[in-house]
Parts: C-alpha cells; structure tokens; sequence
C-alpha cells in the first residue's frame, strides 16, 4: 500500500471518529456511545476467545461463499462472453434471473441446506453468483476480433483462447466486480447470522443490540466493517499484481 493510500485512510479515519464524537455528543451515549469507550470494549473483546470465534465464524462464511461464487460464476461468464451464440441463448434466463431479490429465497435454502453454515454459505453464493457471472461475459465480450484472428493465424487452440486472450481481458473486471460484491456479501451475512445461530457478528451485534450494550454492538460493527475492507483491499492488491498490463 502507498504512502498516499496510507494517509488517505488515517484522514478518513480521523474525520469518521470526528464525526461520530460530535454526533455522540449531540444524541447522548444512551443513543451513540463515544467512540473511545467503544474503543475501550473493543480492546477487551479482543482478549476474550467468545469474540474470536464470532469473527472466525464470520470470515469462514463469507470467503467460503465467496470462492463458490466465483469458482462457478466466472468459468461461465468467461464461456458467455466469449461465444455469442450461447449468450444469445441464455441471457434470457439470466435477464429473467438477476432482478429477483435473492434474499426472498432465504426460507428455501434454509430447508434445502439447513440453518447451519451450509445454508448461510449458499445463500451468500447464489445472491452474489449473478453480479460476478454478468460482470465477467460484459468483460469477455470486449475482446477484439482482430485478437481472435491474430490468434487463430498463429495456431492457437480454444484453451490457448481462454488463456492468453479471454482470462487476461476479463482479469479487471473480474477484480472490479469482487470488491462491489465483497460489499454486498458482508450486508448478506449480517442478515443470515441473524436467525437460527448462536455464533458470527451478526449474531453478536444483534444479541448486543437486544441486551441494549450499545458499546458492544459497535464493536461488532467495526469488526464486520474491517472484514469488509481486507477483503476490499486483498483484491485490489491482487489486481495490480496480476493485472500488471494496467499500469504500463
């Protein structure tokens, strides 16, 4: 991470502890705790083993379904976008498919997968499996002819394809896509570890929030909130690694 990067987090995170001091100040503890006695629980819960495995519980479901969605959405998305006539036939299921609102699905993965992690994982999954897989063919459909051409001449074969033209191109997008969708993973997760579980920082900021420990519950929601950004930042790390080209 550059110098810059680095300072622009410190000033976020000064003006957001600014912020959030003045409201406490305005809307009284009993509403927003200040920030510094939420810093004060936070260094405690840190010490208490109860804590870890919420945030273990977490991280494992939200990276598991992370990888289902991308190990399944993106060989077929990289196959839509780079072959026309297949597209053509299938972007009406998924034009179909994408605008309902997965989460109404959560009582029929919950009976098919159960209310353990399984369920939670697979709900995390599907409701993030279309954001990568659309992203992904809009990507591989960039693809110059001219590239195809020029491969072909050379004698290239269809994985030669996949490999030098097609997954190079879509890289960026791809990346792109998995930092939208880390956002969207992190919501999802809250709402699931909310029901049937004792155990994830949903759980543990809601059963905070019905036992009125305020403090307690902000400190859940800075742990999800650093989930978010590690993740956030991995693949953005990970883009300028593999996607080198960009910056030439």
């Amino acid at each position: 991470m550059r110098k810059r990067e680095v300072m622009a987090y410190g000033v976020t995170v000064v003006l957001i502890y600014v912020l959030w001091y003045i409201l406490s100040n305005i809307l009284g503890s009993n509403i927003l705790p200040d920030p510094i006695s939420v810093f004060i629980q936070g260094f405690k819960e840190i010490g208490d083993k109860k804590f870890w495995f919420h945030v273990k519980a977490s991280t494992f479901r939200i990276v598991i379904g992370l990888l289902i969605a991308f190990f399944t959405a993106t060989p077929i998305g990289l196959f839509l976008g780079s072959n026309e006539r297949f597209d053509r036939l299938f972007s009406p299921l998924i034009y179909l498919g994408y605008p309902v609102p997965k989460i109404v699905l959560m009582p029929i993965i919950f009976v098919l997968f159960g209310l353990g992690d399984l369920g939670k994982i697979m709900l995390i999954a599907m409701i993030i499996f279309f954001q990568l897989l659309i992203t992904t063919r809009d990507a591989a459909k960039k693809i110059d002819k001219e590239v195809i051409y020029s491969l072909q001449s050379l004698g290239g074969k269809k994985w030669d394809f996949y490999r030098h033209v097609v997954w190079p191109v879509s890289l960026p997008g791809i990346f792109t896509s998995l930092r939208i969708v880390t956002g969207t993973s992190v919501a999802v997760l809250f709402f699931v570890e909310s029901i049937g579980t004792n155990m994830g920082l949903g759980y543990y900021i809601i059963d905070a929030w019905g036992r009125a420990d305020y403090n307690n519950m902000f400190v859940g929601i800075i742990a999800f909130s650093i989930i978010g950004i590690i993740l956030y930042e991995v693949f953005d790390i990970l883009e300028k690694r593999l996607c080198k080209w960009k910056s030439v």
